[in-house]
C-alpha cells in the first residue's frame, strides 16, 4: 500500500494547478460579485480535454479514474467553488447516470456531447417538497402510445441553462412507492420546458442554479434511462459518487482558505511580531493542515473505492460528511484569523466561507450521510 500519485495523477494535478492559477483565480472576485457563469473558463477546460476525464474514450472522453476527477475538482475549487461545483456536477451528476445505466445508443447521443464539451450536464431530483425524501418524488411521466408524457418541477438544479438535455426522476406508477420512479433523459428544448434562473445564493454566485418546469413535455419511449421503476435506486447511485465530488470540492476550498490564512498570518504584524509567531494562531493553522490532509485521504480512499468497483457508499458518506463539516470549521476559522479583513470581500476567506456552507447541504445533508452510514454500518 502506498500513497504516491500516479505519473497521469501528477501530470493532471500539475496541469490543472497551473490552469486554476493562471485562468479561474484571476477572475473568481468579479465573478463572485457580478454573479457571471464562469463560460470562457469552460470553453479553455474543453480544450484541455478534461470535460469527459473519466468516462471512456469511445464516448469521447479521457479515460482517466475517479482521483484524476478528484484532483481536477479540488484544483479548481482552492481557487474558485462555483467553478468546481460546476466542473463536478458536470460529471458527477450529468454524465455518470447516462455512463451507468445508458444504452450504447443513449451514451452515444447524450454522453459524447458532454464529453466534448458541446454543453453542461446537470441532473434532476430535488423538488419543492422532496429533498433529503427523494422518494417524495412528485413529478410524473405518463405513457402515451410511443411516448413518455412528463409534468412536474425540479429546484435547485446545477447547470440546467448550460445544458441541452438531461437526466431527470419522475413517477410512473404511484401506487409502487419508490420502486415506481424512473428516470428520464429530457432535451431541454422541449416544448413545454421550462429552465428558471432567478435564485438569489448565500454562495457559490457564479455557479448556475435553476428550477425546472415541464408542462406536458413529451420524450419518445426510447429516453427512458434504465429500467422503468429503477430510477430511484439508480439516482441513489449516482448521488454515492456525487458525493465524492462534493468531497472533494470541500478540500479544494479548505485548502484554499488555508494558504490564504498561512500567508496572511506570516506577514500581518500585531504587538511587533507576526500573527504565526503566536501559538494561538499556530494551533488554528495546525488544526486546519490536520483536518484537511485527513479529508483528502478520505475522498482518495472512497475514489479508489469506486475506481476498482468495490462498494463505497459508507466511505463517500463519510467522505463527504467529514469534509464538508471540516471546510466549514476551517473557513470559519479564515475568517478569525484574518480579523476584521476577513470580514471584507478584498481577502476572499468570506467568499469560501460562503461557498463552503452549500457543501453541507447539497447532495445529500450531513443528517442523511449520517443517517447513510448508520446504516451501512448495521443500525
Amino acid at each position: 500500500m502506498h500513497f504516491d500519485l500516479t505519473e497521469e495523477q501528477t501530470l493532471i494535478k500539475r496541469m490543472m494547478r497551473d490552469f486554476a492559477e493562471g485562468e479561474v483565480a484571476p477572475g473568481a472576485d468579479e465573478r463572485d460579485r457580478t454573479k457571471q457563469f464562469p463560460e470562457d473558463v469552460f470553453d479553455k477546460l474543453t480544450k484541455l480535454g478534461v470535460m469527459g476525464l473519466p468516462f471512456p474514450e469511445q464516448y469521447g472522453g479521457g479515460g482517466a479514474d475517479t482521483i484524476s476527477f478528484v484532483i481536477v475538482v479540488e484544483e479548481l475549487s482552492r481557487v474558485c467553488a462555483s467553478t468546481g461545483i460546476t466542473y463536478s456536477a458536470h460529471i458527477s451528476l450529468g454524465g455518470a447516470p447516462i455512463h451507468l445505466f445508458g444504452t450504447d445508443e443513449q451514451k452515444e447521443k447524450y454522453l459524447t456531447p458532454l464529453c466534448m464539451g458541446e454543453y453542461l450536464g446537470a441532473f434532476g431530483l430535488t423538488e419543492s417538497n422532496a429533498g433529503s425524501d427523494a422518494g417524495g418524488t412528485r413529478t410524473t411521466a405518463t405513457p402515451h402510445e410511443e411516448q413518455w408524457i412528463i409534468s412536474g418541477s425540479k429546484c435547485f438544479i446545477t447547470n440546467a441553462s448550460f445544458a441541452k438535455s438531461l437526466a431527470l426522476t419522475a413517477v410512473t406508477d404511484r401506487s409502487k412507492g419508490t420502486d415506481g420512479i424512473s428516470a428520464f433523459i429530457v432535451p431541454t428544448d422541449a416544448s413545454g420546458f421550462t429552465v428558471i434562473n432567478n435564485y438569489e445564493k448565500m454562495g457559490l454566485h457564479a455557479s448556475n442554479t435553476t428550477e425546472l418546469v415541464l408542462e406536458n413535455v413529451t420524450v419518445p419511449k426510447e429516453n427512458l434511462l434504465g429500467k422503468e421503476g429503477h430510477g430511484y435506486k439508480q439516482f441513489l447511485a449516482t448521488l454515492d459518487g456525487g458525493r465524492i465530488g462534493i468531497a472533494a470540492m470541500a478540500v479544494g476550498i479548505a485548502q484554499g482558505a488555508y494558504e490564504k490564512s498561512l500567508e496572511y498570518a506570516k506577514v500581518r504584524k500585531q504587538f511587533g511580531h507576526s500573527l504565526s509567531t503566536f501559538q494561538a494562531i499556530q494551533f488554528k493553522l495546525a488544526d486546519m493542515a490536520m483536518n484537511i490532509e485527513i479529508a483528502r485521504n478520505m475522498v482518495y480512499k472512497a475514489a479508489w473505492l469506486k475506481e476498482h468497483g468495490r462498494k463505497f457508499k459508507k466511505e463517500a458518506a463519510m467522505a463527504k460528511l467529514f469534509a464538508s463539516e471540516m471546510c466549514m470549521k476551517v473557513c470559519d476559522q479564515a475568517v478569525q484569523i484574518h480579523g476584521g479583513y476577513g470580514y471584507m470581500k478584498e481577502y476572499q476567506v468570506e467568499r469560501f466561507f460562503r461557498d463552503a456552507k452549500l457543501l453541507e447541504i447539497g447532495e445529500g445533508t450531513s443528517e442523511v450521510q449520517r443517517m447513510v452510514i448508520a446504516r451501512q454500518i448495521g443500525c
